[in-house]
Formats: C-alpha cells, sequence, structure tokens
C-alpha cells in the first residue's frame, strides 16, 4: 500500500518517490507511488491537488487495494517523481476540516445536536444535525463555545491507537472501519476518529462562522466557514455594508432602519401606481371597445403592444371580456413573446383551441379554458403572425356554428 506522508506531515508541501505503477481510468493517465503527501477524497473532504513532474494532478482516489491513485491531466516520464501540493488548497481544507471537528463537538455541548455527515465543499462547508428545526439561540452558542477553542489555541494531535487505548477514549461517535484507528483530538475538548488532513493548533483554525441553516426533513443542515474563507466573507460583506449606508447615508446601526423605511416607501409609490395603471387601463379598455373589429355576434379587440406586463395583460384581458360579445387577443412582444386571450360568457368560441393555433404558427406552446388562455413563443417570434392565426381560427369557430 501506499505510504501517506500527510498522516506523518500534513504540513508537508513537496516530495520525492518512485512510479509503482502506472495505468489508465476513463481515457486517463494515472499512477500509484511509493509514498505520497497527496490526499485522496474520503470522509467529506476533498483531493488534494499539485503537481508531479510538473503534470497537473486532477484527481486522487483510493482503489480497491488500498492503493492511492493519482490522476493525471497527461503521461508522466520516468519512474523518479517529485510531487508538490496545491498548498493553499490543502491548508483551506485543513482549517474547514478542523473546525468541523471544533464546531460538532460545540453543538453537542451547546444542546446534544450530534452531526450525522460532514461534506467539504469549494466554496463552503456543510455538516447535517439530528434536530430540526434548530433554534437561532443554539446555533449563536455552539459558535461561542467553537471560537472560544478557537482563541484558546489547544493543541491538535492525531494518531493511531489500538483497541485498547481506543475504548478509553470519550469519541464522539464510533468508527466505521476496524482496525488500527487514527484519532484526531482537540485538547481536552473533541476526539474524533478521522483520516483527513488537519492543522496542530486549533488558532490555525481563524474564526469560525455559521453562515446559513436550512431544514432537511428531520435533519438541520449547517453552512459554516473558517479562517480564510471567513475572513473573505466577512470582507465581501463589509464592502457591502459600506456601499449601502454610503448609499442611504446612514450609519451600520441605522441600516436596517433605512432599508425597512425605503421598502415601506416603494410599497406606497407601488400601490399608488397600480391604482393610477387600473384607472389608466379603464380609459383604455373603453377606448379599445370603440375601435374593436365586428365578426359577426362578435366584437374583436386585437392589441400586440412591444412590451407589457404580463400581469397587466391578464387584467386588460379581464376587463375586456367582462362587456357581452367581446373577444380579447391581446400579445406583448418583449422581453418574449407572451399572449393572453380572453372571451365574454356570451361568447361561443374556445380561447384554448385559438391559443393553440396561435402559438403553433409561431413555434410557442399555450392552452387554456374556453374563456380564457395563456401562452408563449421563443424569443423574436412574429406576434402578428400569432394573432393573425387566432383571429383565422375564430372566423372558422364562426362558419362551423353557422
Amino acid at each position: 500500500m501506499t505510504e501517506r506522508l500527510y498522516y506523518v506531515d500534513p504540513y508537508l508541501r513537496a516530495f520525492d518517490t518512485t512510479v509503482v505503477e502506472a495505468h489508465e481510468v476513463d481515457g486517463r493517465p494515472t499512477v500509484v507511488l511509493a509514498e505520497t503527501a497527496f490526499y485522496p477524497t474520503s470522509g467529506g473532504q476533498p483531493h488534494d491537488r499539485g503537481v508531479l513532474n510538473g503534470v497537473p494532478v486532477v484527481d486522487v482516489f483510493v482503489d480497491d487495494e488500498g492503493d492511492i491513485v493519482h490522476v493525471l491531466s497527461a503521461e508522466l516520464a520516468g519512474e523518479r517523481v517529485h510531487g508538490e501540493i496545491d498548498w493553499p488548497r490543502r491548508f483551506d481544507h485543513m482549517q474547514q476540516h478542523t473546525g468541523q471537528h471544533i464546531l460538532s463537538q460545540a453543538y453537542i455541548e451547546a444542546g446534544e445536536v450530534e452531526t450525522v455527515s460532514f461534506h467539504l465543499g469549494e466554496d463552503a462547508s456543510t455538516i447535517d444535525l439530528d434536530r430540526a428545526p434548530l433554534e437561532d439561540e443554539l446555533t449563536a452558542r455552539a459558535e461561542e463555545i467553537a471560537n472560544r477553542v478557537v482563541l484558546e489555541d489547544r493543541t491538535v494531535t492525531a494518531r493511531f491507537v489500538d483497541a485498547e487505548e481506543l475504548a478509553e477514549l470519550p469519541l464522539r461517535k464510533p468508527p466505521a472501519v476496524e482496525g488500527p484507528i487514527r484519532v484526531v483530538s482537540v485538547a481536552s475538548f473533541d476526539w474524533s476518529a478521522c483520516g483527513g488532513t488537519h492543522v496542530t493548533t486549533a488558532g490555525q483554525v481563524g474564526a469560525i462562522k455559521v453562515v446559513r441553516v436550512e431544514r432537511r426533513k428531520d435533519l438541520s443542515r449547517v453552512h459554516f466557514l473558517c479562517g480564510w474563507r471567513a475572513l473573505a466573507d466577512y470582507s465581501r460583506k463589509q464592502a457591502v455594508v459600506q456601499a449601502l449606508t454610503a448609499h442611504l447615508t446612514t450609519s451600520e446601526g441605522e441600516l436596517l432602519a433605512s432599508i425597512e423605511r425605503l421598502e415601506e416607501g416603494t410599497k406606497a409609490l407601488y400601490k399608488e401606481l397600480n391604482a393610477a395603471q387600473m384607472a389608466l387601463l379603464d380609459v383604455d379598455v373603453g377606448r379599445w371597445l370603440e375601435d374593436a373589429e365586428v365578426l359577426g355576434a362578435r366584437r374583436v379587440v386585437r392589441l400586440s403592444f412591444s412590451e407589457r406586463d404580463v400581469t397587466l395583460l391578464r387584467e386588460a384581458a379581464r376587463r375586456l371580456a367582462e362587456h357581452s360579445g367581446v373577444v380579447a387577443l391581446l400579445a406583448a412582444e418583449r422581453p418574449q413573446p407572451r399572449f393572453v386571450f380572453a372571451a365574454a360568457e356570451d361568447v361561443d368560441a374556445d380561447m384554448g383551441a385559438l391559443m393553440r393555433a396561435a402559438t403553433a404558427a409561431v413555434g410557442g406552446r399555450g392552452g387554456g379554458q374556453p374563456h380564457f388562455a395563456q401562452g408563449g413563443a421563443p424569443a423574436g417570434g412574429a406576434v402578428e403572425r400569432a394573432l393573425d392565426a387566432a383571429v383565422a381560427a375564430l372566423q372558422g369557430c364562426g362558419r362551423a356554428a353557422g
């Protein structure tokens, strides 16, 4: 089996070794080395990246024989290998993984909430907890406990123990494998069976911050950031806060109140605008009815707008259809062709059938009930051609009825 150098020294960034085997996996070259500092994907932690003799390592995994397989972007020449780890990525993973151990134990101390699973993501990491919903106060308490451990800079150690010593340790959860178990401990706080890479002191984890909690059936998923990730997130959010305070000419302490006042004002303006639009719509409806085309016993209002909100389109169609004998064929070209057809209760034509005929003419889709239908077409669809098809179908309805 490959000797795992990251067990001996997780801070090892470069190493020299020899190729033991060379194969292909899914068309890509792979090598197994006598020893490696590359961590393979396992235990919720992603694999390391880096180079072997300058060739990028794109994946690392453990095969069925227990060897660590390095998947390369190109073939490797020669048997001697110089490897280099992508150190910023490795240290980031060490911060997040050790931070997870601390946060998981902190949730136990804060409220006896156990971690069910862990995932270390590219942008944020998550733990799934066995309680839902999760109280905000409990998370705040767990955060406080976790960061106190960090600030105390407790020692973090990782070592293999035998069954006798394992039985004496207060592990957070029983190990999932048999044989020699590697235990990662945060001094006088947490003991966990783990094969991942970790920092050697809690202070190197940096700040631990929960950024989101979501319910997943009977579990709670906690999204958290540690170290450089937490600092980057704080810097990004602080920039947003500063931009908002400058834009609203207010202080950080008054920012929320300022936004709430702005939101209330916007709602009031929207209400006034909506009332004005409805009043104007009543005027437009009267004018459109005067200009309606008479087809037998029906009055057809055919209108196409270059741009109109679909909500207003529906309301216009509804108001037109309140008048006896009226068929409303309305369309808007932007942001994407949309159609709304409506008919008065005394009209014998089927608006759903008209909509299907209209949208089919321009490669769209639509349908509905006998007195109301909606549809759409791909951007650039010919709105007038669709309305022509609707009028033709309406005239066909008249001939069939006759």
